[in-house]
């Protein structure tokens, strides 16, 4: 997926692919390198001007479109995944500065030179500039850092240092000899970079801005993040491709599994940066500056860091022709090496991040339209009915509202829209009451109320709902994890029902359960995925033996169940024999969604344990505090896309296995952090974040429960991306 969401912004970005996939090719580009560095226009900055893409954020009292910020962000991702050459990203910038940071004036008379297609750069640090009082005014002298679109820029932003405050302003490049642009030797190939030295300019009070530094370059983040998505995007999906024709060994490369991984992770880093930089484009556009701040800042985390790998990790992939002149990946690479470095050092925004994260939360509020009329003070009233009544009634309660699986259909839930299920969260929420959970029931359920007979969703759905049976889920064997067709835990049929025989392994919370959902092979005469059956064991059954497994961590979660004789009726055989796998597919389906969506809830933010646990104080971890927030924060983004892909009736992609990959590393790697951070205290066993304890506990239900991380590169690599299964 792109930045892009909606219908709207979907045609908009459909429009940008075809305009610069008409009017923009890489050849062409290589042909413009020494004017592009001269600062020339490329031949296609007219056409982008005419189009209406250079202005289409400036407010409409300006001659612009007053397109929104996300719009902005959808255009830099095309343009940047089509390497559009020239000074597009500086251009832009600089009038999103104006637009809402500038005067009444500069409103009237900049902005619409903007919109007939002037250019502009905006520096991103006062490195090198001072100021000194001049009347109502300032007198600027100095040279500014390396400036993206200085050469080709007709306005200047500029940031100067005086002695108690930072002027920052803009300037016409035409102001005399004033104003001297040196031009310099690009990393990237595709657009000038020089720098800007000013003697003695006169600053006037109509052309200062109301912005600060952190406005500036939490701007700057935000337009740089998208471009960046968009580079990577490239890389990614070209990566992909050669990856599915290149041939060693009689094979195409794409069928090796280090390929096959390598794939996966970029094609999961570039959602992520992609997430990160719609989710800061969004905060930007509609939220308070402190969100902005927050989001712009975890965005620059994350994608700069990023874009810089997937540039390498795609280069290698295509071995010694990616490293060629001739070949189009250097280029890429280049633009993003340059993108993390105009913007940089990466240090400094992990620090900004860790810091922003101990001041607040990044709140993502969903705007859900038009709500049912009367819906949310209905689930409110009867929240505040069930409060009312005495404890051990409330789950029952609950379960009677439809409150506990409210999509489920009625009467077991209230058949609820996916705009329906965020308004109860948010009333549970409201009301400071944790919603129930039938926990394992959560991937149960749906394949008895799918699969199973009526008698089979009257016996257990409802007392499941209200909290009287406990589930657990009988499908790993010893010799069949994530190979689950190789089960051999056998069903003979017997008079009135089937004796099960076997073993079964990791399985969660089996020593409280009360029943179980168990796959058993039923004919071992046709191929393995066909020979299996899905049935509703009660673990009380004669012959079934619980025995717990005892964890690195010392604790008890998962079990080893064994087998001998168990007799299963016919009654509690759901579907047909045999039919057992496709019946499975809707439980592994449920389990996926769960833990893949709800994964963040599994430990604190890394900013909140790295105050906890600092044993050197939290200012000796704030750097690498942030840098694991960021990687938190981009996942969370991406869980909320896919949220609201569901809530505009789109149908969700990929982003399950994305996000359970993705929040098992940082658990892992926010693990490893932890016992750093804690010190000498991390050698003894403690509460779960207290360093080595965090780690011993949370391997098995990020790493390895659910499919390893293995096996998530591979589902993405082979289903997602369609490269070829061994």
């Amino acid at each position: 997926m792109g930045i892009a969401l909606t219908e709207e912004q979907l045609a908009l970005s459909d429009a940008i692919r075809g305009f610069v996939k008409r009017n923009v090719s890489v050849s062409t580009t290589r042909a413009e390198f020494e004017d592009l560095a001269a600062g020339i226009w490329p031949l296609v900055w007219p056409s982008l001007v005419q189009q209406g893409f250079v202005g289409m954020h400036i407010d409409p009292s300006a001659g612009g479109d007053g397109a929104t910020l996300v719009d902005v962000a959808i255009l830099l991702e095309e343009t940047g995944r089509a390497l559009v050459p020239g000074p597009l990203l500086p251009t832009v910038l600089t009038s999103v500065v104006l637009g809402r940071h500038g005067s009444e004036s500069i409103t009237e008379t900049v902005l619409p030179r903007f919109v007939e297609g002037a250019t502009g750069a905006c520096v991103t640090t006062t490195e090198g500039l001072t100021a000194a009082p001049d009347g109502d005014g300032w007198r600027v002298s100095g040279t500014s850092a390396p400036l993206l679109g200085a050469v080709s820029g007709q306005f200047f932003i500029l940031g100067a240092e005086a002695a108690e405050r930072t002027v920052w302003f803009v300037v016409e490049r035409s102001e005399g000899d004033s104003i001297k642009v040196e031009q310099g030797v690009g990393v990237d190939l595709t657009r000038d970079i020089g720098r800007v030295t000013v003697s003695d300019l006169a600053v006037r009070p109509a052309n200062m801005l109301t912005a600060t530094s952190d406005d500036i370059r939490t701007i700057a983040a935000v337009l740089f993040a998208a471009e960046a998505a968009g580079v990577a995007r490239y890389l990614q999906e070209s990566g992909l491709e050669y990856a599915k024709i290149r041939e060693q060994f009689g094979r195409t490369i794409g069928s090796f599994q280090s390929i096959k991984h390598k794939c996966a992770r970029l094609y999961m880093q570039t959602e992520l940066m992609t997430a990160a930089a719609w989710d800061a484009a969004r905060a930007l556009q509609d939220q308070p500056a402190e969100q902005a701040n927050l989001a712009a800042a975890a965005a620059a985390a994350y994608c700069f860091n990023a874009v810089a790998d997937i540039g390498l990790e795609t280069t290698t992939l295509f071995g010694g022709i990616g490293y060629t002149w001739e070949h189009d990946t250097h280029l890429y690479w280049r633009r993003g090496l340059s993108l993390a470095s105009l913007l940089g050092p990466a240090r400094v925004w992990d620090e900004r991040l860790g810091r922003l994260a101990t001041q607040s939360t990044r709140q993502r509020p969903l705007d859900l339209g038009a709500e049912p009329e009367g819906f949310r003070a209905e689930i409110a009233s009867t929240l505040a009915t069930i409060a009312a009544a005495p404890e051990g009634r409330r789950r029952a309660m609950y379960a009677e509202a439809g409150l506990v699986s409210p999509h489920y259909p009625k009467p077991y839930g209230r058949e609820a829209n996916p705009i329906q299920q965020v308004i109860i969260t948010e009333e549970f929420a409201r009301a400071g009451v944790t919603q129930p959970s039938t926990i394992i029931g959560e991937w149960a359920l749906p394949t008895i109320l799918a699969h199973g007979t009526e008698e089979q969703r009257e016996a257990f759905i409802g007392p499941t709902l209200r909290g009287e049976i406990v589930w657990c889920q009988l499908f790993s064997e010893p010799g069949a994890g994530s190979d689950l067709a190789s089960l051999r835990t056998k069903a003979e049929k017997v008079d009135g029902g089937w004796l099960l025989n076997g073993q079964k392994v990791w399985t969660s919370g089996a020593h409280e359960a009360d029943w179980g959902i168990c796959l058993a092979r039923t004919d071992p005469d046709v191929p393995k995925h066909k020979g299996i059956s899905y049935f509703l064991v009660d673990i009380h059954s004669p012959g079934l033996e619980v025995r717990p497994l005892r964890e690195a961590s010392g604790a008890y979660l998962f079990n080893e169940v064994f087998f001998n004789d168990v007799f299963v009726p016919d009654a509690r055989l759901v579907g047909e024999p045999g039919d057992g796998w496709r019946l499975a597919r809707t439980t592994l389906g449920n389990e996926r969604v769960s833990m893949g969506s709800g994964m963040a809830g599994m430990r604190r933010d890394p900013v909140t344990v790295a105050r906890a646990l600092g044993s050197a104080g939290f200012e000796e971890v704030v750097r690498e505090a942030g840098r694991l927030q960021a990687q938190r924060e981009a996942s969370d983004a991406l869980g909320q896309r896919t949220l609201l892909r569901q809530l505009t009736g789109l149908q969700p992609g990929p982003e399950s296995s994305v996000l359970k990959l993705a929040s098992a590393w940082n658990s892992a790697a926010l693990s490893r952090a932890a016992q750093g951070w804690a010190g000498p205290a991390a050698a003894e066993m403690g509460e779960p974040y207290s360093g080595a304890a965090q780690g011993l506990v949370s391997v098995g239900p990020s790493l390895i429960g659910g499919g390893t991380s293995e096996i998530q590169l591979n589902v993405i690599a082979e289903r997602v991306l369609g490269l070829p299964r061994d």
